[in-house]
């Protein structure tokens, strides 16, 4: 292994991630990427260029507790917990792809042809501008590779402008050549979804049509895939399941920790048409949602503030950008609090929630669709769903601490801009990490063209 490597997290197609610097001196070191390996351990105060050769310092944001990692193949699958190891490369000599990166990196070629066949590699003709956040010394690497010299040398650019040439592309193969300044995000460890395997996906299958076919998702599966994932997917394991010389194409996602109802396009026509049913509103969706606390009947509007990652805010009150949130609850019944075996199965998290007698099953009709809507508005209505690890520890917060939450019903008046700024900050820093498997939500009902097509999925993992 390459010294140290780059921690980084949450990660998003075309921007730049860079990870925390370490605070502890014993590991305050850098590591020169992309450099040959007699460069590799340079200090700070050491030149970018050596014998007319570019180098790219990168801070490693962390000791080398995974320097010992040996990799083998992706598939088959093998159980690991590999922590998220994403790398920032500068290609210093032209090569294939694959050969670079196993060289730079010191990883098997065929990992790294697994790599690339998972879509967890991505390239750039430029150096892509790093966020507010970066360090001094990252700002300096990305100035060095954008210098006007040297990209007026450099003659795949002509006709292009820097922010064109700064946006990133998957690498579809492993002997796609890399120029010298192309930039490389590999994410190392991928996501990975293990209950891919673990499915028995022609039980899931709830109707094939000839366009068509509907998939009752499994919790803790992805639809389509990640941004460094797009092989462990429902679309292929479904595909493959049904035999279909044609992959399956997505027309629309639920979060990986739902499950249900998902149609899933034959053809490129019928991809398109059923994103015309969705813009022009004419696809119903159903949701049962198991919550911990009972909900009243009827509609729930709140607006969802605008963000890149989640969590998802939610307030009652319009805010200038947000987005409209709208549900119907049509009916909620008390119910049987999952049972040991079945949190345990589902690895439901119940984040200490004091009351786990009952829980309560709610029947929705969504009329609005937004990322981690009825998440987000069920625990700002104090009901959160059962193994929601992201929104129930903060729903907890504000029972046990009302006024906490900055746009709920005993929210405090703030006189100052900043002092609301701040209490948005703490609230969202409240919120959890995305639940490993499964949550109480499923789509349980699709329809569209006035209920002419209606489709449901099978029970919810709950019953």
């Amino acid at each position: 292994m390459l010294g140290n490597p780059v921690i980084i997290g949450g990660f998003g197609i075309g921007a730049v991630n860079f990870g925390p610097i370490s605070t502890n001196p014993t590991i305050s070191y850098h590591r020169l990427i992309g450099a040959p390996a007699k460069f590799r351990r340079l200090t700070l105060a050491d030149t970018l260029v050596r014998k007319g050769k570019l180098a790219v310092c990168c801070i490693a944001s962390a000791p080398s507790a995974i320097g010992n990692t040996k990799y083998d193949r992706l598939l088959p699958y093998v159980p690991t917990k590999h922590p998220p190891r994403v790398e920032h490369l500068v290609v210093l000599e032209a090569s294939p792809v694959c050969d670079y990166i196993s060289r730079t990196l010191n990883l098997p070629p065929l990992y790294v042809a697994d790599l690339i066949h998972f879509g967890a590699v991505y390239y750039a003709l430029v150096h892509p501008k790093p966020p507010a956040t970066a360090t001094p010394e990252q700002v300096q690497v990305y100035e060095k590779f954008t210098s006007p010299h040297l990209l007026k040398q450099r003659q795949s650019l002509e006709g292009k402008t820097v922010s064109e040439a700064q946006k990133t592309f998957r690498i579809t193969h492993i002997d796609q050549h890399v120029e010298v300044g192309t930039y490389l995000r590999v994410y190392v460890h991928p996501r990975r979804f293990p209950r891919c395997y673990e499915i028995d996906w022609k039980s899931r299958i709830i109707a094939v049509m000839e366009s068509y076919v509907i998939l009752d998702k499994p919790a803790g599966t992805s639809v389509g895939g990640t941004s460094n994932n797009i092989e462990e997917t429902c679309a292929n394991f479904a595909t493959r399941a049904l035999g279909l010389t044609s992959p399956l194409l997505t027309t629309h996602q639920i979060d990986n920790c739902t499950e249900g109802c998902v149609v899933m396009a034959r053809t490129e026509d019928y991809c398109s048409i059923f994103h015309e049913k969705i813009r022009d509103k004419k696809v119903k969706k159903y949701y049962l949602a198991l919550v911990a606390a009972p909900v009243s009947c009827g509609i729930i509007t709140h607006y969802m503030q605008p963000a890149k990652l989640a969590p998802r805010i939610v307030s009652e009150e319009y805010v200038k950008g947000s987005q409209l949130c709208q549900l119907e609850v049509l009916d909620c019944k008390e119910v049987p609090w999952p049972n040991s075996i079945i949190e345990e199965k589902y690895q439901i998290n119940d984040c200490g929630w004091p009351a786990k007698n009952f829980a309560y099953e709610c029947k929705i009709n969504l009329l609005t669709g937004r990322t981690h809507q009825i998440r987000a508005q069920l625990a700002a209505c104090g009901a959160p769903l059962i193994g929601d690890s992201m929104y129930m520890p903060a729903a907890l917060a504000e029972l046990t601490n009302p006024g906490v939450f900055p746009f709920g019903k005993y929210k405090r008046e703030y006189s100052r801009e900043d002092d609301k700024r701040i209490a948005i900050e703490n609230w969202i820093s409240l919120h959890g990490k995305e639940p490993s498997l499964a949550i109480g939500l499923q789509a349980s009902q699709i329809s569209w063209d006035d209920d002419k097509y209606v489709y449901e999925a099978g029970s919810p993992w709950w019953r």
